[in-house]
């Protein structure tokens, strides 16, 4: 990767990780599937208005119609849904380690059905070392729900292969720009998403939703989904698939540091055990330090 799409890729990890304070604020009154339908809708409407905007015509992408659809299933409508599922029986820790799992599978899928990606023992050394990171800044705390029932365990996995299939499908779209590809996988997930939450929801009760929620809805939509698809697209076509995928190892360490800063959390001696364990896994992906390592060997 080069050292633009690291910088892409740290932003795009600090602006999710920001993403779970919207979410605790504005999940407290709005039920999950319809702040899930707001997020998607209020990212939808701001894309549109910014290709308007740009001089873009959506309308002249419209041979991506069914690709956008699968893309939005698989990138929202789908993992969202079975994070959601299993978020009701399994504790955080757990969950954010499963989840963090995904570039693994990223490896394996691209692995299979590309012929640009494939494994090597630099990348899976690193997400291992991630993955262990994020074990270690979690703590004592990530023990919390390993008892859960499988199939909650089994929904939070089918989230993770969900995003590497929309990873994988998300590289069809090297000729579209990526403020396009977000603003198609955007609307398709909204009119998915209406009947969704007239079935088990109902119609939203808007007026109900104060100020301060719909602040929060709006960093939801504009910030954490708009922007960092547009992000996230972007590194898809210039870094691939699974360095993308990448960005769930640093979400958790964005979230934490978020906390410390606006929250007044305190960091523990494990935390930056396991942000240091991380940085090492990211850095063992990239394949720079074991060059480094290589070329001081041969000196």
């Amino acid at each position: 990767m080069t050292g633009f799409a690291w910088l892409q890729l740290l932003l795009l990890g600090a602006i999710w990780g920001g993403s779970f304070f919207f979410a605790r604020v504005a999940v407290q009154v709005v039920p999950p599937l319809t702040l899930v339908l707001f997020r998607v809708a209020v990212a939808a409407l701001a894309l549109h208005l910014y290709l308007l905007g740009r001089g873009i015509r959506f309308w002249d992408y419209r041979q991506h119609a069914l690709e956008f659809a699968g893309l939005g299933l698989l990138m929202n409508v789908i993992p969202f849904s079975l994070l959601f599922i299993g978020q009701t029986v399994l504790g955080a820790g757990v969950e954010s380690i499963l989840n963090a799992t995904t570039p693994i599978w990223t490896v394996v899928v691209a692995a299979v059905l590309t012929v640009d990606e494939k494994v090597t023992l630099n990348k899976l050394a690193g997400i291992l070392l991630g993955i262990f990171g994020l074990i270690v800044m979690i703590g004592p705390g990530a023990l919390t729900g390993l008892g859960g029932p499988l199939w909650a365990e089994l929904a939070v996995i089918g989230a993770t292969l969900s995003y590497a299939f929309a990873g994988i499908l998300a590289k069809r779209f090297k000729g579209v720009p990526p403020t396009v590809t977000s603003t198609g996988q955007m609307t398709a997930s909204t009119l998915i998403m209406i009947p969704l939450v007239l079935f088990y929801d109902g119609v939203p009760d808007i007026a109900s939703i104060d100020t301060g929620i719909w602040l929060a809805i709006l960093g939801l939509g504009l910030l954490s989904t708009a922007f960092a698809y547009i992000l996230y697209f972007s590194i898809v076509r210039t870094a691939g698939a699974t360095n993308a995928s990448l960005v769930t190892l640093i979400v958790p360490v964005s979230a934490i540091l978020l906390g410390t800063i606006f929250l007044g959390e305190h960091l523990a001696a494990h935390d930056f055990m396991g942000m240091a364990l991380i940085a090492l896994g990211l850095l063992t992906i990239d394949g720079r330090l074991m060059a480094a390592l290589q070329d001081r060997q041969k000196a």
